[in-house]
């Protein structure tokens, strides 16, 4: 019986061995779509983009016409005007991100407590964000139409009689895009932050009532510190997505007028796409990525300062 015994024990390992092969093959086969798209779609592009940013290549040249000019690229995005621009036309957009931040928080609030037919006002608030970014640029292109738009013309029955030519000039181009933005945005932040409030306990607020805490107080030392990760997230999320804005500027105003709207990510577009200048434009991908991760991780540091978890 132990000689049986012992004789079975290798046979025993060899089988657990074998299917333990052929549970981490099924694995590998359940996940081989997702890894193999994310490799081809995701890695590949990152590691190509890190490659040309050192070259001068137009790919319609091939891969023979790829020269290699080390940090040439970057040295003459020092001195891009364009380029500069765009990093400050970004810069001011940024500020978008507090703005409909604040009219979110505000607007959940309100409906989180006193608004009627809550559900509605959700759906309505959140319709533009997860509406097409092309049918809502063009409904804001008429809006802002200098001549026929219905904003210019509700101005001028208001006493106004040079209003701004909005998306067409220069000076007001990149606050009509900012308005959009807002606009577009603030049903996401909306939403993110009902969730948010409904899970913060009744009970701190009837406390602190019970102590003589008024409204501002209470909204001030329990609803925006137990908020804070939500808002957080809220920050991060949006300063990425200022970076990445492509879709208002390629319906609405196309860089112009003056490149007063021209953006990283446009700027980008434009040079690789249109210019067919591929690792010039991959040293500019290279710049934004830093650009986010700085600000990204400025505010990871910072967090620790005023996010409560």
């Amino acid at each position: 019986m132990s000689s049986a015994a012992a004789a079975a024990k290798p046979a025993a390992r060899r089988r657990s061995g074998s299917l333990q092969r052929m549970e981490s093959l099924t694995g590998l086969l359940f996940v081989s779509p997702m890894l193999i798209g994310v490799s081809v779609l995701t890695l590949m592009p990152i590691i190509a983009t890190i490659v040309l940013c050192f070259a001068d290549w137009n790919f319609v040249a091939g891969i023979h016409g790829l020269h290699w000019v080390g940090l040439k690229n970057f040295q003459t995005l020092a001195q891009d005007e364009t380029f500069l621009k765009s990093m400050s036309n970004n810069g001011i957009f940024l500020l978008t991100v507090p703005i409909y931040m604040a009219i979110s928080l505000l607007l959940a609030i309100l409906i989180n407590k006193h608004v009627y037919f809550k559900g509605f006002f959700k759906v309505a608030y959140f319709m533009p964000y997860i509406s097409s970014v092309v049918a809502v640029a063009t409904v804001w292109m008429v809006l802002f139409n200098p001549a026929s738009g219905p904003v210019n013309q509700f101005l001028m029955s208001l006493g106004v009689a040079n209003p701004p030519k909005w998306i067409a000039d220069p000076a007001y181009a990149l606050p009509s895009l900012m308005m959009v933005s807002v606009w577009i945005s603030i049903g996401f932040n909306l939403i993110i932050y009902i969730a948010g409030l409904q899970s913060i306990p009744n009970d701190l607020y009837e406390a602190a009532a019970i102590d003589g805490a008024s409204g501002w107080m209470r909204f001030r030392k329990i609803t925006l510190p137990l908020l804070s990760p939500t808002s957080f997230f809220l920050l991060i999320s949006g300063i990425i997505a200022t970076f990445k804005v492509f879709d208002l500027i390629a319906v609405l105003t196309k860089g112009g007028p003056l490149k007063s709207t021209t953006m990283m990510v446009w700027y980008l577009y434009d040079t690789a796409f249109v210019n067919l200048k591929i690792g010039y434009a991959s040293s500019m991908a290279m710049v934004l990525f830093l650009c986010v991760l700085a600000i990204t991780l400025l505010q990871w540091i910072g967090q620790k300062k005023w996010v409560n978890y």
